[in-house]
């Protein structure tokens, strides 16, 4: 006998109606430029797998580029896929390359950078922060552009 969750009515069920969307195809997706949803990165956010809790997206860091400088509510993991850089949180410079996992912890300002100048560094980044959207929209985010690790100092940011 097959035993069903018992869940909240927000959250619905658990299998979707259509299984194919478990499966989201490279093909299918949908890459914002840079600067597009304001992140000087290239993204494409999963936003077609029925996921409940996590949001799923590829961060591509241009030749030399970064992200914007952000805190969220939520965690997020990025895993390199290729490439390699660094990221600081909360002012720690911390290396990383290609098969590496990055943790940003909850509301710590970071930023990632890609230490090769000709080549990209592709991640996937996981988040949270549908988890905390259904708990009664518990998630914040603040950017604050290209700023870095000394510029939030001399503000009182950090």
């Amino acid at each position: 006998m097959k035993k069903e969750a018992i869940l909240p009515p927000e959250i619905g069920p658990l299998m979707p109606e259509d299984p194919q969307t478990l499966v989201l195809h490279s093909k299918n997706l949908h890459w914002y430029s840079p600067g597009e949803l304001g992140n000087p990165s290239r993204l494409a956010l999963a936003s077609g797998i029925p996921c409940l809790t996590m949001n799923l997206f590829y961060q591509e860091l241009l030749p030399g580029g970064s992200s914007d400088m952000q805190r969220h509510f939520h965690e997020s993991i990025h895993f390199v896929i290729e490439g390699n850089g660094y990221s600081v949180i909360e002012g720690h410079r911390l290396e990383w390359e290609t098969g590496d996992m990055i943790l940003t912890p909850p509301w710590t300002w970071h930023r990632h950078y890609n230490s090769d100048p000709d080549k990209p560094v592709r991640m996937l980044g996981i988040e949270n922060s549908k988890l905390l959207d259904k708990l009664g929209h518990l998630n914040k985010r603040e950017h604050v552009g290209m700023k870095d690790w000394e510029d939030l100092k001399k503000e009182g940011l950090a």
